[in-house]
């Protein structure tokens, strides 16, 4: 399916049209560039990348107050359902760290400038280099007649783990364990047993961004994203390693737990969910995905949201009013939750400095996003759960739509 073999890249992508289409980064953004750390002992766990190389991660040091503090990023960049797509996944920097570079940009929520990130610059921050393909969730390896693939993103973030914990992370006083789009999925599989390696006096909380992908129905009534999903669970072998509670409440479907929706309610640790109602990806994707628009009518809304009729802007608003619906419980009953929904046209808003912390930042209620989490994370507010009225009442979004994302 064409769908599935753009997925695995396509968010990366995105990512990379925010960028050249934002404003210029605030002044004084130091660009910091880190420099990656190979798991050198993953090999002995039987944690590998999916073409079989050593799995990786990029550490910058904490300093003066935050030195006891640990914040955890994981990467995105969505995923691979068959064995085609992996073989393919597996010659790129998504599949292997031999063909990623070996230095990152630390910006948004991983800077280290306090007049760019005044809440976590001074924290250790961690990024986890993505090359699974299954939201570092699979445990499994298949061969296919020419070569092996390694499914084993659940043994590469238990690595990653234990390569930190000796470095500081067992003595981490707080932590957040964050991630963007495949990478805010992951945060949702993996928040309870990050809480369950830490410190019981450290204070522990996660947050996703752009991770909250729907079990939508598109426009053609079919359920691509549970297709995927499905296709990907089963390949991957990541059923052993959802939640039990959720797959025992949802048998026999047990790969419905791979949907933030479903599994939500079953997380203890405390939650924050940042996601755009319009998250450019799952418009692409999940509401329109290429299957669904064979004819290329919805080219031009996607392209630019105010060349969409009045039947196609139904269908956002309708796309919005459903990832409320799934959040209501969340909204309602969560008392140590946290949520910054907005109706920009974006995907991912955390690493970025214009959208994390700026002059042009997007805002609800006057407050930017990192205003926003950090008074959720330390409380500085009784309640923190932001939801954004709908198209086109935000002025504060600086992109309509983020990218062309059926031709990526």
């Amino acid at each position: 399916m064409k769908t599935s073999r753009l997925l695995h890249f396509t968010a990366a992508m995105v990512l990379l049209v925010l960028v050249a289409l934002s404003p210029p980064l605030v002044s004084g953004d130091p660009a910091r560039r880190v420099k990656m750390t190979l798991v050198r002992d993953a090999a002995a766990l039987g944690a590998f990348c999916l073409d079989g190389s050593l799995p990786a991660y990029h550490l910058d040091r904490g300093f003066g107050s935050g030195s006891n503090n640990w914040l955890l990023q994981f990467e995105g960049g969505g995923w691979c359902n068959d064995i085609a797509s992996c073989v393919d996944r597996s010659k790129t920097r998504r599949g292997s760290t031999r063909f990623m570079s070996k230095t990152v940009v630390f910006s948004g929520i991983l800077s280290n400038n306090a007049s760019l990130n005044p809440d976590f610059y001074n924290w250790n921050k961690v990024r986890l280099r993505y090359c699974d393909g299954a939201s570092f969730a699979g445990d499994t390896q298949i061969g296919n007649g020419t070569s092996l693939l390694y499914f084993r993103g659940q043994r590469i973030w238990n690595a990653i783990i234990l390569d930190l914990l000796p470095k500081g992370l067992a003595k981490a006083r707080k932590a957040l364990l964050t991630g963007c789009s495949a990478g805010g999925l992951s945060t949702f599989l993996h928040c309870d047993n990050f809480t369950s390696y830490l410190p019981k006096t450290a204070n522990v909380k996660c947050m996703s961004d752009a991770g909250f992908f729907l079990d939508a129905i598109d426009v053609a009534s079919n359920r691509t994203m549970r297709t995927l999903y499905t296709q990907l669970v089963s390949l991957q072998g990541v059923e052993k390693h959802l939640d039990p509670n959720c797959t025992q409440a949802f048998y026999p479907e047990p790969s419905l737990c791979f949907f933030p929706q479903y599994v939500l309610r079953f997380i203890k640790t405390p939650f924050f969910i940042l996601n755009s109602a319009y998250d450019v990806f799952q418009f692409g994707h999940g509401l329109v995905p290429p299957s669904a628009d064979r004819t290329g009518r919805w080219r031009r809304c996607k392209l630019n949201v105010t060349a969409c009729n009045p039947h196609q802007l139904d269908a956002l608003q309708g796309f919005r009013t459903d990832m409320l619906g799934t959040l209501m419980n969340f909204f309602r009953n969560s008392t140590r939750g946290g949520m910054f929904i907005n109706s920009c046209f974006d995907h991912c808003q955390s690493a970025l400095q214009e959208t994390w912390f700026s002059p042009t930042s997007p805002r609800i209620h006057n407050k930017t996003i990192a205003e926003t989490v950090g008074d959720w994370y330390f409380e500085r507010e009784k309640e923190v759960k932001e939801i954004d009225c709908p198209y086109p009442c935000d002025k504060t979004c600086h992109n309509l739509i983020s990218a062309p994302t059926d031709s990526l």
